[in-house]
Order: C-alpha cells, then sequence, then structure tokens
C-alpha cells in the first residue's frame, strides 16, 4: 500500500492529454471513436500526444466495436506503423466467436510488438471462462495488466470479482497487474485500495462534462488524492 497507484485516463487528443499530465495521470490510453468503446489512434495523433507530455502512452490495437479482431492484416500494419513513430506500449484483446482468447491474432499481432508491454483490455470482462483465459495468455510476451471491472456490466457488478482475483496475485495467470476500469467510482477505490489494488483506469469520470468536452484536469486531480489518500 505504500507505493504509488497507477492513475491511467482515456486521451483522445493533446488536449486530454496535457489536461490529464497536469491532473497526475500516470500514463494514458490513447483511443480514437468512443462511440466504438475505444478504437486505434491515427499514428499523426499518438506523434503530437508523444510530443506534448512525458508520461507513458499506451495506445489501442483495435479496428471495430465487439472483441472479435478482424482484419488481422490491418491490426499488424496498424502496429508496424505506430512501433515506427516511437509508440511502445499498448492495449490490445481479443476473443473468438465461442468467447475464448483468440491467440492466433494475438500471437500474430504480439509478433509485431517486439515484446514491448501491453494490457488485455477488457474482452476478459466478455470471456467465456476468464480463470481459462488468463491462464491460456500466461507465456504471451510483455502482457503486464489485464484492464477489467470484474464484469461486462462494471466494477458494480464485478467488485467481488475483482476482490478475488486480487487476492491471486502472483498465482499462474494471475501475475499480470489488475487495472480496474469500468463505471469506475471513486466510492470503489477504498476497497480496491485495501484488497492491494494498484492501479485504475478512468475515462468518462474524467470528464464530468461528458464525452463531447475535454478531459478535466481537475476531475483527475481528484482521482489522484484519492488514489494517495
Amino acid at each position: 500500500m505504500s507505493e504509488r497507484a497507477v492513475l491511467e485516463v482515456i486521451a483522445l487528443g493533446v488536449e486530454d492529454a496535457v489536461a490529464a499530465e497536469a491532473g497526475g495521470a500516470d500514463r494514458l490510453e490513447l483511443v480514437t471513436d468512443m462511440a466504438a468503446d475505444g478504437l486505434t489512434p491515427p499514428v499523426a495523433t499518438f506523434a503530437e500526444i508523444r510530443a506534448a507530455v512525458g508520461i507513458s502512452l499506451r495506445v489501442m490495437l483495435r479496428l471495430a466495436d465487439g472483441f472479435e479482431a478482424g482484419d488481422v492484416r490491418e491490426l499488424r500494419r496498424a502496429a508496424r506503423e505506430l512501433r515506427a513513430a516511437g509508440a511502445d506500449e499498448f492495449v490490445l484483446g481479443f476473443l473468438d466467436e465461442t468467447g475464448d482468447p483468440d491467440l492466433p491474432a494475438l500471437e500474430a499481432v504480439l509478433a509485431e510488438l517486439d515484446g514491448c508491454r501491453w494490457t488485455f483490455h477488457r474482452a476478459i470482462d466478455r470471456a467465456a471462462d476468464r480463470d481459462a483465459l488468463r491462464k491460456s495468455l500466461a507465456d504471451l510476451p510483455g502482457l503486464d495488466a489485464y484492464l477489467t471491472a470484474g464484469s461486462a456490466a462494471g466494477v458494480d457488478e464485478g467488485l467481488a470479482t475483482l476482490l478475488a482475483e486480487a487476492a491471486r496475485r502472483g498465482e499462474p495467470g494471475y501475475e499480470p497487474r489488475l487495472l480496474v476500469g469500468g463505471a469506475l467510482r471513486l466510492d470503489h477505490v477504498p476497497r480496491l485500495r485495501a484488497a492491494g489494488v494498484d492501479a485504475f483506469h478512468i475515462g468518462g469520470a474524467a470528464r464530468p462534462g461528458g464525452w463531447d468536452v475535454p478531459v478535466s484536469a481537475a476531475a483527475v486531480r481528484e482521482w489522484r488524492a484519492a488514489l494517495d489518500a
């Protein structure tokens, strides 16, 4: 509990990124098109944000709404272009039609990432079997976090699952960090911190005015204070 918890904030552009960093974010998740729950941003957007802030950037690799990989060649091309522009952390995660992890698609994209660190995103909350998914991904290079609410419905529904998974940290398949996000509220934080959760992800919570307005540095600061309390 003595280590500072990681605060990751969704950023759509430079204005978001600068405000999030000013508010105390440790890392940004870069996406475009939140109507589709976050897709791969243009390389130019990554480059602009990279030039504007000093904190870590994780870039989404996702082409369409939903959790199937879609065009793997296009995903690989996007990954190559982002790597060439300097991206070195990513967010991805694909399921097949049965709700199992799509290992061929994951391995094909990871082949472009040179062992870069990456987060398996909230596809885990739609998986047929969370425990089996974790164990099947355990040997993939670079995987260091699961972005999860514990439930597709959000942290309220998933809290018991999150607490149970936090208690298993270090077991096979449970080494990656729990990065909690998805309808996360400030009142969830004390229980999660007490359970040892040390990474939190916010999107809408950083934008009290809605997705049509930029990140609020003051809102991010409030989260930073709550995590540091």
